[in-house]
């Protein structure tokens, strides 16, 4: 199984005055793809289903068609690897399933262009901010020197973006904003990044105080919210820019990364070789 080197995180900000236009936008994409009512989970979509590359004619076929040739192959499949195949083989094959069925109606294509409308609409949100961190693990462990886990380090860092934000534009509009933390519900993690929170806000992070950022970070089911999936989908754009050189949909939200002065601030990419991506060339070519 190919492991990543990597480990990003990203935060969306969206103002609240914004937020309802954001989702109808979101809605309007789609509803073309018979999705309205569905989780949008970006990793699922773009990987490649090779049941419906086994059907003859599979693009060809109206929507209702497709969902049941490919369900039938899905079905057979699994009753032959429950016949034949492993344990963790049929384990596998039911969580790609399971994750993957609301899409089986789309081709391929239909699905990348999707997530290509939806990365595009995003980068077309003017007040919104995208912070993001993208960690190299053996950077973290040799060069940072740092004891905590990737996903604790990224979140203190956006975290600190974020809050850094919030300062720079209560200046510039002579209002004082404030902001909240909602994120994806993961129980893994959830105790543990509310315990960096409350000592945020009593301590302060490695570089100052969090006073603009309320409460501790509010967990919810990603499937009930838009902007959870469009985190994602911004977390995958640019998992995949770093990963893999991938440039089409990280392109499309790259205008959405927040800056200082003209100066790129919402994003960092720490790795251990000399790298010119797109965001450290940017990063040393700034003044």
């Amino acid at each position: 199984m190919f492991k990543l080197s990597s480990f990003v995180f990203v935060g969306l900000a969206i103002p609240a005055t914004d937020w309802k236009s954001c989702e109808t936008q979101i809605q309007a994409v789609k509803q073309p793809f018979d999705l309205a009512d569905e989780e949008i989970h970006t990793a699922w979509m773009a990987r490649r289903y090779v049941e419906q590359e086994q059907i003859a004619g599979f693009s060809s076929l109206d929507r209702t068609a497709r969902r049941h040739e490919t369900q039938i192959r899905r079905d057979q499949h699994l009753l032959r690897l429950s016949a034949t195949g492993t344990k963790n083989q049929l384990i596998a094959a039911k969580k790609n399933y399971r994750h993957t069925v609301a899409y089986i109606h789309l081709t391929h294509k239909e699905r990348l262009d999707l997530l290509q409308q939806l990365a595009t609409c995003v980068g077309k949100w003017g007040n919104a901010r995208l912070f993001a961190q993208s960690v190299n693990k053996d950077f973290l462990k040799q060069q940072v020197n740092s004891t905590e886990p990737p996903y604790e380090y990224a979140f203190a860092q956006v975290v600190q973006r974020f809050e850094y934000f919030l300062r720079n534009r209560s200046v510039a509009v002579n209002s004082e904003l404030n902001g909240l933390l909602v994120q994806d519900n993961n129980e893994t993690v959830a105790a543990k990044l509310t315990k960096m929170m409350r000592r945020f806000h009593s301590q302060g992070t490695k570089w100052s105080s969090i006073d603009r950022i309320l409460e501790t970070p509010f967990f919810v089911d990603s499937q009930l919210t838009s902007m959870i999936q469009m985190a994602d989908l911004c977390g995958y754009a640019i998992r995949r820019f770093f990963e893999n050189g991938e440039t089409d949909l990280f392109d499309r939200i790259y205008s959405r990364f927040d800056r200082a002065n003209l100066k790129l601030v919402g994003i960092r990419h720490y790795t251990q070789k000399a790298c010119v991506c797109r965001v450290c060339s940017e990063l040393v070519s700034t003044p």
